[in-house]
């Protein structure tokens, strides 16, 4: 095993799951889990930390809004104050309206199931990214973090590594090119590893470490 894949494995046995499994969602190419990857992503892509975003995702999962159907049919009272226990406080009236909206696009334009946009787009990420970034709250940022976890259900989005996972790899001495990068882990493997990378370029996960458990110096 070369220097770079002792790397990556040591990042794979540091960091174990996704930010999607953080928020407890079991990711399937199905309408329930797709649609939770999309409210995550709305979440994760305000300026706050991704800790808060993923506790409050969880919050309003625990209140049962799994679906677009039933987000839309919650008040948006109820959606400020189940953010609100998540601690997403700074964001939480907006991003409760944008979460109401974003249901009503997803039944309207999805009939509530987003494999109808991958179909759609046939699969490519270039023409992902512009149906994503439709949805209220998801920019660019939004788009690369939703492609970025999907594609452990979606294998024709892979390999897709975001400026973030580019970032931590960069860190690493890792290469800067998503196909590269692929090369050193499993394929099944490559959408938590694009995640671990975010948390390496985040300062979530020391570089120095990983190297250390690497035997890399």
């Amino acid at each position: 095993m070369g220097e770079q894949q002792r790397l990556a494995r040591a990042l794979l046995d540091r960091q174990a799951r996704t930010y999607a499994e953080e928020a407890g969602i079991h990711l399937a190419d199905r309408p329930g889990p797709l649609y939770q990857l999309l409210v995550l992503a709305t979440l994760l892509s305000t300026r706050i930390r991704a800790q808060v975003a993923v506790a409050a995702a969880r919050e309003l999962f625990a209140a049962g809004w799994r679906t677009p159907r039933a987000m839309r049919a919650a008040s948006w009272q109820e959606r400020v104050d189940a953010l609100g226990r998540g601690h997403y406080r700074r964001y939480d009236e907006r991003t409760a309206t944008m979460l109401g909206t974003g249901a009503e696009l997803c039944l309207d334009r999805w009939h509530g199931d987003l494999r109808r946009m991958h179909r759609e787009a046939a699969g490519q990420p270039d023409r992902l990214r512009p149906l994503l970034t439709e949805f209220p709250g998801v920019g660019p940022t939004g788009a690369d973090i939703f492609l970025r976890e999907v594609q452990a259900v979606w294998p024709d989005v892979r390999p897709y590594a975001d400026r973030r996972s580019l970032a931590g790899a960069k860190r690493l001495g890792l290469p800067a090119d998503p196909r590269r990068l692929a090369e050193l882990v499993g394929a099944a493997e490559f959408g938590r590893f694009a995640s671990a990378l975010v948390r390496v370029a985040l300062g979530a996960e020391s570089a120095d470490e990983i190297r250390h458990a690497a035997g890399v110096t």
